[in-house]
């Protein structure tokens, strides 16, 4: 009876893991798509798509445009012979209003504007696609709204680690008293680390390094901060969002938001993430798209979710990066797809 009693606890145990799963992706989606939406001038045409983030005015959106419409077997080095404007900012009709950083990044990846509307972009080219004597790469650029360089964090062009180098830095966040966080890490053989410098970019303190434990990472891919000053690091390799407070001490562990390749929050405490790597292979039972939920709690209220095919082998496509509007418009940077994806709510 014992034996009989254990397999049935199994069976329910199983049962109720398989509920949970399938229950955790079982989201409205009250989102549709605006297709197409952003227009390139000139004649133009969209390059991968890196990162965006919303203007200070809550109208503009800023992106990342990879350059020249290469071949879709390049990547990771995109902008290295081109002089194509990298930083884009767009109205809400889709126009570029703004443009600058041509010829200053190889493979231009994070954004963040902050709350002066300065903007600041990360260099996450790997050491090998660095062409000698090349003074790009590694490093995180600021400039101003109209593309002035106000500052320059790392050694541009030297990986490494310690208070003046990076390597593959992906991400940057700004918070409101003007300390800048630096997720410096896209690969796993880079430095795995979270730093951060005061306003002044003067180097204030780092924290963590290859691994799967708290406050360990495998590509710190994310940065964001939201409004209780909570310090949210998409460990993507590891499937799972960390949270620390602003002063590195570990917070939490989040896995209900997949494989996060992009954070974003909202004026109304919603935490928008952006998967575009789940698979069967690196992150089973998940599926790709942007989950949307309670920034304090942590709850997943919506999914707009990537169609897929099958088998699932679209891996890297959909929304990798994400941003929100004062209005509640929905964009999606897709390197893959090539395209500023804008998502508007039709339903409660």
């Amino acid at each position: 009876m014992k034996k009989i009693g254990f397999l049935f606890s199994s069976i329910l145990t199983s049962l109720l893991s398989i509920s949970e799963v399938v229950h955790a992706q079982a989201y409205s989606n009250p989102y549709a798509t605006v297709s197409p939406w952003a227009e390139l001038p000139a004649g133009r045409t969209f390059g991968a798509v890196g990162d965006t983030d919303v203007d200070p005015d809550g109208i503009h959106i800023w992106a990342v445009i990879r350059c020249d419409a290469t071949s879709r077997d390049r990547f990771g080095d995109e902008c290295m012979d081109s002089n194509l404007d990298s930083i884009l900012k767009f109205n809400q009709a889709g126009e570029v209003v703004e443009s600058f950083g041509g010829g200053m990044f190889i493979w231009p990846h994070g954004i963040d504007v902050d709350p002066d509307g300065n903007v600041w972009v990360t260099d996450a080219v790997n050491n090998s696609r660095i062409p000698a004597g090349d003074a790009r790469g590694h490093l995180v650029r600021k400039f101003s709204p109209t593309g002035k360089v106000l500052m320059t964090l790392g050694t541009p062009g030297q990986e490494g680690s310690g208070p003046s180098h990076f390597t593959s830095p992906a991400d940057v966040v700004v918070g409101d008293d003007g300390n800048v966080f630096v997720a410096d890490g896209h690969y796993e053989n880079g430095n795995s680390r979270v730093v951060k410098f005061d306003a002044n970019g003067n180097f204030v303190k780092d924290w963590g390094k290859t691994g799967y434990g708290p406050g360990e990472f495998r590509v710190l891919h994310t940065i964001a901060i939201d409004q209780r000053g909570r310090l949210f690091v998409g460990d993507r390799s590891n499937n799972r969002l960390q949270l620390f407070d602003q002063e590195g001490n570990f917070l939490a562990m989040w896995t209900q938001y997949g494989r996060p390749s992009g954070i974003f929050f909202d004026e109304h405490d919603q935490i928008y993430v952006a998967d575009s790597e789940s698979d069967d292979i690196q992150n089973p039972g998940w599926e790709m798209g942007i989950r949307i939920g309670d920034a304090d709690k942590g709850w997943v209220n919506h999914f707009i979710q990537l169609p897929q095919g099958d088998p699932r082998n679209t891996i890297g496509n959909g929304a990798e990066f994400v941003s929100v509007d004062a209005a509640g418009n929905i964009y999606g940077g897709e390197p893959s797809t090539r395209k500023l994806q804008k998502y508007v709510r039709v339903r409660p």
